[in-house]
């Protein structure tokens, strides 16, 4: 689907950044079994896969201190030690994600990834999946100055490609963070997940392309 605000894309981009979770990995369930885990820690009440698929969005510095206050650095530490001991065996590329990335990569397409997951475990993940040698820079949580939306992750990123912003500059992601982020950076929006955009979910910062999976977006490529 195209948006007609947006000018449909001419050819493949110069380079696409990639948000990580949800969209090249599906990691829903461990998040959502780490930060449970973490709220019980604070006897706080947990939330429902539902709510966790709502509210995750920002990274942990700017999320984690309005769930525990001061306690936040400690609850991170809690959430990352939980999140470290189940990721590896539940850890599984999205739908098409393989395929995608190995097509661009075969055109000559500059890859590389901005999460508001700490860098670190955002490296491990994609050297656990045989991915690392696919992109030219992987940009988690803390890596930047501002982590996303902030576009200091995405300049980060391109820079290490010898690349900078633009419209030949795709952003692909799941989320409405991801959406402002490439609309704050200057790139080209494109939403990836299985619903559709609801009225007026990016009223602010609209998808230019959507797709329901990594597998449909690497069969439009091959179109261009």
């Amino acid at each position: 689907m195209t948006d007609s605000r947006f000018s449909p894309p001419q050819g493949l981009p110069d380079a696409v950044v990639f948000d990580w979770d949800n969209t090249l990995v599906d990691t829903w369930p461990i998040i959502h079994d780490a930060l449970n885990h973490t709220f019980r820690a604070w006897g706080m009440r947990e939330w429902t896969l539902e709510e966790t698929h709502a509210k995750v969005r920002k990274s942990m510095r700017d999320s984690f201190p309005a769930l525990f206050g001061d306690d936040w650095v400690k609850a991170g530490d809690v959430f990352y030690e939980r999140y470290e001991e189940i990721h590896a065996e539940k850890l599984r590329p999205a739908t098409g994600a393989g395929g995608l990335i190995s097509a661009l990569a075969d055109a000559g397409v500059y890859q590389c990834v901005v999460s508001n997951k700490k860098g670190p475990f955002l490296r491990k993940e994609a050297e656990a999946l045989g991915w690392l040698a696919r992109f030219g820079a992987l940009i988690g949580a803390f890596d930047a100055p501002r982590d996303k939306p902030a576009r200091d992750p995405v300049d980060m990123a391109l820079k290490a490609g010898g690349m900078r912003a633009g419209d030949r500059v795709w952003f692909v992601g799941d989320a409405d963070i991801d959406m402002e982020c490439a609309h704050g950076a200057g790139c080209y929006p494109v939403l990836v997940r299985a619903q559709p955009p609801g009225i007026d979910e990016f009223a602010d910062f609209p998808p230019a392309l959507h797709f329901t999976d990594c597998d449909s977006l690497c069969k439009f490529t091959q179109t261009l």
